[in-house]
């Protein structure tokens, strides 16, 4: 009998901790796991190391004078523990980062095939899969033509999403996918983040300060406070979770929000600090 494949461990991050400059810590300790086929949240607030995490993951840490000092990662079987993030990509795992930064001089239909240059399998291949990146995002079907500069928002971060996919990655890795977007163009993009891991299968790590939203998509999550892993579980367990809602959901039983310290609870319990 064989195992399922989406229940294999596809990427391994083993207590790292990493260095900016040779001096400023900013992961410590930073241990997590994500299944293959499954969509995982990575929470907290701003300046938590979410994104410094995801920049270990992606080889993007030595742009910035950042090196993993301790522990070690590793992604469909490969130590890419300091690996440099072209060879990253060349293992599978793509990375949208912060901001969108598309080619805003290229049109959409080319900053989408942009994605595809590491590709070997064919023109005919990214065709289709270029195809595929219009049926998902419909919106971008409608301005194949128009300069990315000159798209909104949304539509810059769909751009994006789809460049990414044309790598044809199996993990996908989302830096705060709905920063500076209104409401519905959110829900729009985690609706469809959400299908096309359920009709491609690819895996998705996607960071967050949008507790609820990500949550509403993820199988699991973790959540990091100060560089460190303070809290993990199920998606659904996490949203009913009371130092959830009341840390990133803004939910209190008076009704309001309360800051950090006006909540006992963190307070009490070390492991938040």
């Amino acid at each position: 009998m064989t195992s399922d494949p989406r229940n294999a461990q596809l990427l391994e991050v083993n207590n790292i901790e990493v260095v900016y400059n040779d001096i400023i810590q900013v992961l410590r300790g930073v241990s997590l796991s994500v299944t293959q086929g499954d969509v995982v949240a990575l929470l907290g607030t701003n300046g938590a190391g979410k994104t410094t995490t995801l920049r270990a993951i992606s080889g993007l840490l030595k742009p910035e004078n950042g090196f993993i000092r301790d522990g070690y990662i590793r992604f469909d079987g490969h130590d890419i523990t300091n690996m440099l993030g072209t060879q990253v990509v060349h293992f599978g795992a793509v990375m949208v980062p912060e901001g969108r930064r598309i080619f805003k001089h290229l049109t959409v239909d080319e900053n989408i095939r942009v994605g595809s240059v590491t590709r070997k399998d064919g023109s005919a291949e990214i065709r289709k899969d270029q195809e595929r990146m219009y049926a998902h995002f419909p919106r971008l079907s409608k301005i194949t033509n128009r300069m990315a500069g000159y798209c909104s928002g949304g539509e810059q971060q769909m751009i994006a999403i789809a460049r990414a996919l044309m790598a044809a990655p199996k993990m996908l890795m989302l830096d705060e996918p709905s920063l500076g977007l209104a409401p519905l163009l959110v829900k729009e993009i985690f609706d469809n983040v959400s299908r096309i891991n359920k009709e491609t299968g690819t895996t998705i790590l996607v960071v967050e300060q949008n507790a609820k939203t990500a949550l509403s998509i993820a199988n699991y999550a973790y959540i990091m406070e100060s560089g460190k892993i303070v809290l993990e579980g199920p998606a659904e367990k996490l949203k009913d979770n009371p130092d959830v809602k009341e840390f990133y959901m803004g939910v209190t039983q008076g009704g309001g929000r309360k800051s950090f310290k006006e909540v006992k609870s963190y307070k009490r319990r070390k492991r938040w600090m």
